[in-house]
């Protein structure tokens, strides 16, 4: 009953026509975002997260939530139409979603990528409202070395979890957590690491961080790929509603999908991404019906299972970020940063001292996905639109943008060039084949690691083994243990490199 009072405020929260507002504008802004390739949630966010200074802390985290949720559908539209899949996640759904509509079946594929997002969403968004309050609880439990050790469980989570080398992960990690330690010491109030540059002692702005490596990068990376001539279906776009047989064939991947997300979403490293591939991977294990169409030549379930797992995955994975301050992914480390900004410590505190904030931003999960299905379907047309806007005239405009907003941060240029030198940097390591998801994570969780571990020091009087004693902590590095040695079995390293192998 506790939790339906809880919801009724939320949706007293949502319901107000400001938060209406933001919650439309971002799932329009975010379909537009899914559709546009080379353009995903995360580059989007790190160049809105100057706009939301001027926002109340409620409409702008259920805007930056509506970007996110709203690309995973937005992604579909094109990795369907176009076999460019407009958001990472979308990459196995252009499998069979494009063979469906070269065929003539783009309107059912569309349709079941919709629904089954519908479907998976408010059920993510459920398992949040359920499992919110009694993770909070616990979190009250945690001390310094709790918060440590789960520290620990969550970065060698996201190398685990990363698409690509670990080796590589493992370098980005490293490379954020150095990245952290550039600040005044809080202890003895000494800077550190800042070479006698002013504007280092407060640390590098997490915002020039996040655009350069997402926005700046992104773009170059897309700039230097060759133009390509694109068939686009829109003309078979008809007839959306699928059949009998379809609903028959698809529910079952949709129930799988969201079941799958909804658990993958809320572990470090976890999310939209990794869950889209882990449900492809199921369902073509999984048994169908004698006589379906094979994957890989248009098979519903293939769009069905991933679209649901990656709606499902990006809910779920607000729950670490919202109960733990744990941010389990990129784009969930960009909302631990927009709350900052906005004075609100991420935390088990949200829920009690921001009641509004956190109960509002998932009444307007519902919200959101209502509107979504909404702007999809009847809109696929302006949507196809968008991939006609030429390059040359798209991305200089969000290069300006950008330096705009980074400028507007301290009206300081000093951003603007820490901006462009992780743009250099970010192409780096796109070339490198570096996936810069991680190395946010490091930056993130570096200095609250290091405030942890020397509180838990300081209290325990300098005593190691207080992280080993106390019951909490020693199961969260069993655990981070436990995830190394099963990453380095063959037979579990083999399964995750064939999860991520249609990824390229």
């Amino acid at each position: 009953m506790e939790v339906l009072e809880h919801l009724a405020l939320g949706f007293g929260v949502a319901f107000t026509l400001q938060n209406l507002a933001y919650a439309f504008a971002g799932c329009l802004l975010g379909t537009a975002i899914g559709v546009l390739p080379g353009l995903g949630p995360t580059t989007t966010i790190a160049m809105l997260l100057p706009s939301i200074y001027t926002l109340d802390a409620t409409p702008a985290l259920i805007m930056l939530a509506g970007i996110y949720y709203g690309a995973q559908y937005g992604g579909s539209t094109t990795a369907i139409l176009v076999n460019i899949p407009g958001e990472a996640s979308s990459v196995v759904t252009a499998i069979d979603g494009y063979q469906m509509a070269r065929q003539g079946r783009a309107g059912p594929a569309l349709a079941t990528a919709a629904l089954g997002s519908f479907f998976a969403g408010c059920v993510g968004t459920i398992v949040i409202a359920g499992f919110a309050p009694p993770l909070t609880e616990l979190a009250f439990k945690f001390g310094p070395a709790e918060y440590f050790s789960l520290m620990v469980l969550g970065l060698i989570g996201a190398v685990v979890l990363a698409s690509g080398s670990l080796i590589k992960a493992i370098a980005m990690i490293l490379l954020g957590l150095l990245l952290g330690q550039i600040n005044t010491d809080v202890i003895s109030g000494v800077p550190r690491y800042s070479f006698d540059i002013p504007e280092l002692t407060d640390g590098i702005n997490f915002v020039a961080i996040a655009m350069g490596v997402f926005g700046f990068a992104e773009i170059i990376a897309n700039l230097g790929k060759p133009a390509e001539h694109r068939e686009v279906f829109l003309k078979d776009v008809r007839g959306l509603w699928p059949s009998k047989q379809d609903f028959k064939d698809a529910y079952p991947a949709v129930l799988r999908g969201t079941a799958l997300g909804s658990i993958l979403g809320v572990l470090p490293g976890g999310g939209a991404l990794l869950s889209s591939f882990a449900s492809y991977t199921v369902e073509k294990k999984s048994r169908g019906r004698p006589g379906e169409v094979p994957f890989g030549k248009g098979n519903i379930r293939g769009v069905a299972g991933p679209e649901s797992a990656n709606n499902a995955g990006s809910q779920t994975s607000f729950i670490p970020m919202l109960t733990l301050g744990i941010p389990p992914n990129a784009v969930m480390a960009l909302m631990v940063g927009a709350m900052t900004i906005k004075g609100i410590q991420p935390g088990p505190q949200v829920m009690t001292s921001n009641p509004d904030l956190f109960w509002g931003l998932i009444a307007s999960m519902w919200i959101g996905n209502a509107m979504l299905v909404i702007l999809n379907l009847p809109l696929i047309g302006i949507w196809i639109k968008l991939l006609t806007v030429p390059y040359r005239f798209l991305f200089p405009a969000i290069m300006v943008f950008c330096a705009l907003g980074l400028y507007t941060l301290n009206n300081s240029s000093f951003d603007v060039y820490v901006g462009a030198l992780f743009g250099v940097v970010g192409v780096i390591f796109f070339k490198l084949g570096c996936e810069p998801a991680p190395l946010l994570l490091g930056f993130i969780l570096g200095p609250m690691m290091e405030e942890n571990l020397r509180r838990a020091l300081l209290l325990s009087r300098g005593d190691w083994t207080t992280f080993v004693t106390k019951p909490l902590s020693a199961g969260l590095l069993i655990a981070s243990a436990l995830m190394i040695v099963a990453v380095s079995l063959p037979a579990i390293k083999g399964k995750r490199e064939e999860a991520f192998q249609d990824e390229g």
